[in-house]
């Protein structure tokens, strides 16, 4: 992402905080895994979105019409000996011409400089709860100078909560932010299909895991955009699974639920397939329902359709299918009013996608589902568990079956960005052929 994409994103958020204003952003701290082993660091996406700025330790100030500098960041200083073990930093001089902050200054001065950055603003723009450590030192400053009122000294007398307005920025993607979109989508879908033709009965969950990861860093993306899920078999009926550690068997399903970060963007797809190549009879029975259900959801991802119109449309195919085969039995308008699909399909259709995998923005406006407009981008997933016990034949036992793509919604409809990796059976069958160089074994059960 380029350094004016994080400049238009500062000034687009400060015409709406208005003067008189003052945003703060801590970044995430560092997390640690075990003893003197941190996890990999990943910025708040908040704190990334409006700075590009990818260290810890560091602070963003916005404060619209300040004269000297709106855009101030407190960041770690130049640190010859740390950076020996730990790389280089970007310190203060860095933090102006790398990352475009019209003012810096070292981190550990920040208790003495921005309690005066706020006296005598009107509105602190802050949001509660994710960094509680913060907020402790947030309440201190503002109490300091809460105590020298009598001495002239002027308070914030509002406080907002700052997710509000970058949350409804964040949610309406930008063309730089779409083609990193795109790219993840790409890397994610060749992840996809490299698992497809690598899967072999007998392996493990986190052999086929590795093949993700592999595709993944090989084409430029990093890290996962979440904890990937392969689930053979009865794991594939657990949502979050990710224990990923048992063996693929012949004869089940697995289903995969992985996507790539690439530029700080996520791509989030889930295909099912069979783990010898080749769908029974039952398996296909069920996966042509959920893909279906699929279809339908899509074509309900238009400009002017609210965000529940998927869902609903997903969940009227799935019941429809599952009365055919047996599952339920009643008249499907009863059996949706009724929710009994919830035996089966028991989450939503979908999500916001952006930065998070489970991305910000809000799903209700005034309490009606929102409108989808231009430049959102969600998932759209249908599933069907059918987990072992269930009042149904035990052919459908153990059988948990999602398909899942990223969506763009357009001016005149929608653009699926995941369509890279196959989803009708025949199609998966194919490629599952052509990677075991087309000595699977061609068996229905």
């Amino acid at each position: 992402m380029q350094l004016r994409e994080f400049s238009r994103r500062r000034r687009q958020l400060m015409q709406q905080m208005g003067e008189g204003a003052v945003a703060i952003l801590p970044a995430a701290p560092l997390r640690m895994r075990n003893r003197d082993a941190e996890y990999p660091y990943r910025p708040d996406s908040d704190f990334y979105y409006l700075t590009g700025f990818p260290e810890p330790d560091a602070v963003a100030v916005l404060a619209p019409g300040r004269r000297n500098g709106e855009y101030v960041l407190f960041c770690r200083e130049r640190d010859e000996k740390a950076e020996v073990w730990t790389g280089p930093r970007a310190g203060q001089e860095g933090a102006v011409e790398t990352y475009g902050a019209d003012d810096s200054f070292p981190i550990d001065d920040i208790d003495d400089i921005l309690p005066g950055m706020l006296e005598g603003v009107e509105r602190v723009y802050y949001t509660m709860g994710v960094h509680p450590d913060f907020d402790q030192r947030l309440i201190g400053w503002v109490n300091r100078l809460r105590s020298q009122v009598r001495a002239g000294v002027h308070t914030p007398g509002e406080f907002i909560a700052l997710d509000h307005l970058l949350h409804e920025m964040r949610l309406f993607k930008s063309a730089a932010e779409i083609r990193a979109m795109r790219e993840a989508a790409r890397i994610s879908a060749a992840a996809h299909c490299r698992a497809m033709r690598a899967c072999r009965p007998g392996m493990k969950e986190f052999q086929l895991e590795a093949e993700l990861l592999h595709e993944f860093m090989t084409r430029g993306a990093r890290f996962p955009a979440y904890v990937s899920i392969v689930g053979g078999g009865a794991n594939g009926c657990v949502l979050h699974y990710t224990d990923n550690d048992a063996v693929l068997r012949d004869g089940d399903l697995v289903l995969i639920d992985a996507g790539a970060e690439y530029d700080y963007y996520a791509a989030d797809i889930t295909r099912t397939f069979p783990v010898n190549g080749r769908f029974s009879r039952s398996q296909r029975a069920l996966y042509e329902v959920v893909l279906a259900a699929q279809a339908a959801a899509i074509d309900a991802v238009r400009p002017g359709n609210h965000w529940n119109d998927p869902h609903d449309a997903a969940v009227r195919v799935l019941t429809e299918g599952l009365v055919e085969l047996g599952l339920l039995k009643g008249r499907v308008p009863t059996l949706v009013r009724n929710e009994r699909y919830r035996e089966f399909f028991m989450h939503r259709t979908g999500h916001w996608l952006g930065m998070d995998v489970h991305d910000v923005g809000d799903y209700k406006v005034d309490d009606q589902w929102r409108e989808l407009e231009p430049g959102m981008v969600l998932t759209v997933e249908p599933g069907l568990y059918v987990r072992a016990g269930s009042r149904v034949a035990r052919k459908w036992w153990n059988t948990g079956i999602r398909i899942e793509d990223d969506v763009l919604v357009t001016a005149d409809g929608c653009e699926v960005l995941t369509g890279g990796v196959p989803k009708d059976p025949d199609e998966v069958e194919a490629l599952m052929a052509e990677g075991a160089g087309g000595s699977r074994r061609r068996r229905r059960r």
